[in-house]
């Protein structure tokens, strides 16, 4: 089973607007291989996002979903709705008094995948969790070759018997969220490098490392350790294509210290610490999405103000190493400084 890349070097799927058609058609054409995010999006936008994509590169491209799971019980977001009142009067924002439940539109995004406008994509990588068999073997049928985010070897173990063709291995490093198969678990700590041998001995898959990879030197030891590729999220976060704010882009060079939090979403994600993380982290239950659709009108208010903190500013271990520029260059320097 072959990657479409000749530089094995994957942009990572940043859902919340990180990831755009350019991003992927910039990467896809320095030799790597673009996953467009199709987290939080409808599949009208995401089938959008891959016509639009297709209109800029030829090759290859990919997209990702995330899994639903379970709703959160009854009332786990009341006491934290409560908690977070006084800064939604502050800001002069509603928080949601219901919260629907959501399966991020997931069975219209297969659907499409399969047999709508956005089919004949080469790559589905999965976040959050797996696919049903059925609906695996389906994504196998349309021959569209599938890879799974795992964070420990268990979650490698059922990617495998469920027939995949490749797993991603996110380290704790990784910015944003952490890809565990139930929002409740707790991310392993193995950092990247020992849990990619924790994962080799459980799967003959090819793996893709993630998290923590800003620079070449960090690129080839994830290849020494067994990786047939890396997936670089936050390094391209500062580059012309990204579809990262202003604000954004300015934390990442200006704030130092990450942390993983539940604070903003209910499920763990590393992001740039501040005062709204430090605030909320010890409250904030395990609950997604509900927490993230409670917490998106103080989100958005804060991005609004440009207010860095109380922003969501997700960022990996390695931020200080996000370069600026064309994000075709910026992939190829990094596949030739690990190539030193």
């Amino acid at each position: 089973m072959g990657f479409d890349w000749t530089v094995p070097l994957v942009a990572a799927p940043m859902a919340g607007g990180a990831s755009t058609p350019a991003l992927v058609a910039a990467v896809n054409g320095a030799g790597g291989l673009g996953f467009l995010a199709a987290g939080y999006r409808s599949a009208q936008e995401m089938s959008r996002q891959v016509a639009e994509t297709r209109e800029s590169t030829d090759r290859p491209i990919g997209v990702n979903l995330f899994v639903p799971g379970p709703p959160a019980a009854p009332g786990a977001v009341d006491a934290y709705r409560e908690r977070l009142r006084p800064e939604a009067v502050r800001r002069g924002v509603e928080l949601p008094a219901v919260i629907p439940p959501d399966r991020d539109d997931w069975d219209a995004k297969l659907d499409a995948l399969l047999h709508g406008p956005a089919r004949g994509v080469a790559w589905l990588s999965y976040t959050f969790g797996l696919p049903e068999p059925a609906e695996a073997a389906a994504v196998r049928a349309a021959g569209i070759r599938q890879l799974g985010t795992v964070t420990s070897p268990e979650e490698a173990r059922a990617a495998t018997a469920l027939g995949l063709d490749a797993l991603v291995v996110q380290g704790p490093e990784a910015g944003g969220h952490r890809a565990t198969h139930r929002a409740e678990d707790r991310p392993g700590p193995l950092p990247l490098l020992q849990l990619l041998g924790a994962v080799r001995e459980v799967t003959p898959l090819p793996l893709v490392a993630a998290g923590g990879l800003g620079s070449g030197a960090a690129i080839a030891a994830a290849l020494a350790a067994g990786a047939t590729g890396v997936q670089l999220g936050t390094a391209y976060l500062r580059t012309d294509e990204s579809g990262a704010s202003a604000a954004h882009r300015r934390a990442l060079v200006e704030l130092d210290a990450t942390t993983v939090t539940r604070a903003f979403t209910g499920r763990p994600a590393r992001g740039l610490r501040n005062a709204f993380i430090e605030r909320h982290e010890g409250y904030a239950p395990a609950a997604y999405p509900e927490v993230h659709h409670l917490t998106q009108p103080l989100r958005a208010a804060a991005s609004r103000a440009e207010d860095l903190t109380a922003m969501h500013l997700w960022a990996g271990t390695a931020h200080r190493e996000a370069r600026e520029g064309r994000a075709a260059d910026v992939t190829r320097e990094l596949w030739r400084d690990a190539l030193r």
